[in-house]
């Protein structure tokens, strides 16, 4: 079990301007978004690709708050492993340094927008993904 999750070197700046762009509260939220986005990807991230320790530190309590048993049942059902994993505080930096990657990426391509559209754009085009993919299934 872990207790601490540093995030990659790199991502140190990046949480920081992500907070101040977004506006939408502690540094410790937009690393809860960038987790969730990067689960959102249903990709299996390789503990090969691990970045360094060099950056943000982020206590379990802080990160996930009251609701980190759902946090981390999201990463247990995705990569089918138990909570106990010796290799889950891995996984959680991996998505944690992946989904601030792929956030800083979408705002680099819409320069003016703020922390609520950004969020309702998100949603609007998984919701548009997840209702073909329902529909493709039905056909």
């Amino acid at each position: 079990m872990f207790t601490q999750i540093k995030t990659s070197r790199e991502n140190r700046e990046i949480v920081a301007q992500l907070t101040r762009r977004l506006n939408l509260g502690a540094e410790n939220i937009i690393a809860r978004m960038a987790y969730s986005y990067s689960l959102s990807k249903d990709r299996r991230l390789n503990l090969n690709d691990l970045a360094d320790s060099g950056g943000k530190e982020y206590s379990r309590s802080v990160l996930f708050g009251d609701h980190d048993d759902v946090y981390i049942g999201l990463l247990c059902t995705h990569y089918t492993i138990y909570k106990t994993d010796k290799d889950l505080g891995k996984y959680v930096k991996l998505h944690i340094d992946d989904g601030l990657n792929l956030i800083d990426l979408e705002l680099k391509k819409a320069n003016n927008i703020d922390g609520f559209d950004f969020l309702v754009e998100l949603i609007s085009s998984n919701l548009s993904t997840s209702s073909d993919l329902f529909i493709e299934k039905l056909t």
